[in-house]
């Protein structure tokens, strides 16, 4: 099936209710082939490690509704989301807002939708929001936005944050960047996050748990390279460019880092929703040539496996 079929399939999907494909792959000289309407071969759907809900500042999203992103993630088969919230980036009172974040989780998110709250480190008494995170609100773990919250990954708090996220055990979303900065509000500047000291902060922290949401447009290159010999850090696909972007990136052929593979089991699944559509993610399956083992490792098994660590 091309990619042309693909999107005709998917416009047509809701009408007639036709199964469409996802990814496409051999495993043992085997074709195997995942629709929109089937599980994946365990029984287990596709773990989507980043999402946000809430209204996003800039942009009226169409699925901004929880109810509504809920809706789409089921009719993808995504069966559990890991879920920050857009009020994170520009509040300043962070307790109400994963309390809220908490909440909405709780009350509408059907058992899928997996709240991640926030941390401002450089903010007065950050350790007690961390503490209600895992706490109160029993988050398996918590997303940082350093580029919005205004500090670096060599900021001695930030250090003192990671020391104590992961004694607690939790899992450390980090976000490069959350919209591609030539879309910004001309009053809105918000440099994507360097990742260059944090290979030599988690030198000291082999226990903790890392994931890089959104990363790919600017952790490339010897960035990259570093993040992926020196450290134990996850990523997500969600802005992984170019056509067969996964099996590439898994060969060490891909133009973001040339002759370094990207071994399967950093690589996670992420849609960046409502940001971007749900399709966008799922697309790079059907473009790369992956085994069966690949494919679930990325879809689900990383995820899972990384939570259930907490």
């Amino acid at each position: 099936m091309n990619r042309r079929r693909f999107i005709k399939d998917t416009l047509l999907l809701a009408a007639l209710a036709t199964p469409v494909q996802v990814w496409k792959g051999t495993h043992s000289d085997k074709e195997v082939v995942y629709s929109t309407n089937d599980t994946l071969p365990t029984g287990q759907g596709l773990i989507d490690t980043n999402i946000h809900l809430f209204p996003y500042p800039f942009r009226e999203l169409k699925y901004g509704d929880t109810g509504r992103l809920l809706a789409k993630l089921k009719k993808h088969n995504v069966t559990e989301a890991w879920a920050g919230s857009f009020y994170s980036l520009f509040h300043k009172n962070i307790d109400h807002i994963n309390a809220s974040l908490a909440e909405e989780c709780r009350t509408k998110g059907e058992g899928m939708l997996i709240p991640f709250g926030t941390v401002n480190p450089v903010f007065p008494d950050w350790e007690e929001d961390l503490r209600r995170c895992h706490e109160r609100h029993e988050m398996p773990g918590i997303r940082l936005y350093p580029g919005y919250h205004g500090y670096t990954l060599d900021n001695d708090h930030f250090v003192s944050l990671l020391q104590e996220a992961s004694a607690r055990k939790l899992l450390i979303q980090i976000a490069i960047d959350i919209q591609d900065e030539r879309m910004q509000h001309p009053r809105v500047d918000v440099e994507a996050v360097d990742v260059t000291p944090l290979a030599e902060v988690l030198k000291d922290l082999p226990g903790a748990r890392v994931q890089l949401i959104n990363p790919f447009r600017h952790v490339r290159g010897e960035r990259l390279k570093t993040m992926i010999e020196e450290t134990d850090v996850r990523f997500e696909i969600s802005n992984l460019d170019n056509t067969a972007a996964i099996e590439l990136i898994l060969k060490g052929e891909h133009p973001y880092v040339s002759s370094v593979p990207l071994p399967a089991e950093r690589l996670l699944f992420g849609s960046h929703m409502p940001y971007f559509p749900l399709e966008n993610g799922v697309f790079k399956f059907m473009e790369s040539d992956l085994s069966q083992d690949e494919a679930e490792a990325i879809m689900y098994r990383n995820a899972s496996e990384l939570k259930e660590y907490t």
